[in-house]
């Protein structure tokens, strides 16, 4: 994911988190928002619950991953705020992207 496509400003999150509508499912919230910008943006957010740190950062190189290869970033214009739960990881990767590819559908911002 490149660096235009995530978001990293704390007013960015709440803005979205606050404004957006949410969708939920089992190991994920995702809250989102239509933007100004021409590219979507992506932002995740960890829980320290779910592990230390290095368990923490796997689980978002994981999530990034997946949305590389689902999301067309160039088409759509949303800020999305993805929570991960601490479902993931009793989970395979193939069914967490499945779960992810399906509620990114319903905002139609998938490939």
């Amino acid at each position: 994911m490149k660096v235009i496509n995530r978001i990293k400003d704390k007013n960015e999150f709440v803005n979205t988190v606050r404004k957006g509508k949410t969708l939920k499912e089992t190991p994920y919230i995702i809250h989102y928002l239509e933007n100004e910008l021409s590219v979507c943006r992506v932002g995740l957010s960890v829980s320290k619950r779910i592990g230390n740190a290095v368990r923490r950062n796997r689980i978002k190189r994981q999530t990034r991953a997946m949305c590389d290869s689902l999301i067309d970033y160039s088409s759509h214009t949303f800020d999305v705020v993805i929570v991960i739960k601490q479902e993931f990881i009793n989970s395979d990767f193939e069914n967490n992207k499945k779960i992810l590819n399906d509620l990114l559908s319903k905002i139609g911002i998938t490939k």
